[in-house]
């Protein structure tokens, strides 16, 4: 995109964490003719970009990544992949930039992690490098509303999908998680700071009198964005992993908010459900 629009953008930093999500939007934008600049998070980042223009570096170089970039040409830059929260009590290696980020850094964090994002990326805009969320750089990613597979939500299941929604979202208003667990009206699980795949593999832990069955599936996985989400460098994601959780969870679906959420590889997760038996379905903001 380079017609001037606030979602525009010549060339394209991906700062990649971990996950396959940075190399599909990399791929995405060599393949729109944007040949994108990547900075591999030491540590983190664990996908094959050798066929892209690069750099690697720790979480403590925020000034040698903007340097970076800005040599590059960028003039936006997409935050996506796994990395995990550091503690920033005993981080070492702090450049300029980001030991002159740490008191604000230190402050937003006491706040939760969404008020740590906007400190970050307010940091990149600062430098002229516009932060473009995932879901813009690669809408095919984003799912519509609807069911997405030929398996539907029953009766029950909406009424759990309601409420796992409901309680997904009350959850985000105090910076918890994104996501929580439904089943037959029993809320089993919510997500912390563990994550989605460790949720889900609680959940199948739990007896099954009161969780869905390989024989008689019940329960749904919700994700929705927190509230008060930094949305431009995190949104609810799921994929093949996840269904592979759901399934032996026992769970009969997932469901997300259509429009704000990431499936990667969206045919095969899809797929993957369909062969599962399990639904997915993307809500309307109003449900």
């Amino acid at each position: 995109m380079t017609d001037g629009s606030p979602d525009s953008w010549s060339k394209l930093a991906i700062i990649a964490g971990g996950g396959e999500i940075p190399l599909l939007i990399a791929e995405g934008e060599r393949s729109a003719g944007r040949p994108p600049f990547i900075v591999e998070v030491d540590g983190f980042a664990d996908q094959n970009f050798s066929h892209f223009e690069r750099a690697r570096f720790p979480v403590t170089k925020v000034g040698g990544m903007q340097k970076a970039m800005m040599q590059a040409g960028c003039d936006a830059v997409c935050f996506i992949g796994r990395i995990t929260r550091p503690d920033f009590s005993s981080l070492i290696g702090l450049d300029g930039a980001a030991m002159a980020l740490l008191p604000k850094v230190a402050q937003a964090a006491r706040y939760g992690d969404d008020a740590l994002m906007r400190v970050i990326v307010d940091s990149f805009e600062a430098k002229g490098l516009r932060a473009i969320g995932a879901d813009v750089v690669m809408s095919s990613l984003v799912p519509s509303p609807g069911v997405l597979g030929v398996v539907q939500p029953g009766e029950k299941d909406q009424a759990d999908i309601r409420k796992a929604l409901k309680i997904a979202r009350a959850m985000g208003e105090y910076d918890i998680g994104q996501g929580a667990v439904v089943a037959n009206g029993l809320v089993l699980a919510v997500e912390a700071q563990e994550g989605t795949d460790a949720m889900l593999a609680r959940v199948a832990g739990l007896p099954e009198d009161i969780r869905g069955t390989p024989q008689s599936r019940s329960g749904v996985l919700a994700k929705t964005p927190k509230p008060q989400q930094e949305r431009r460098i995190d949104m609810p994601t799921i994929g093949t992993i996840t269904i592979d959780g759901a399934e032996r969870a026992g769970l009969a679906g997932i469901a997300v908010r259509a429009g704000n959420a990431l499936i990667p590889r969206m045919t095969e997760t899809i797929a993957a459900a369909d062969a599962a038996g399990l639904f997915v379905y993307a809500a309307e903001a109003d449900e």
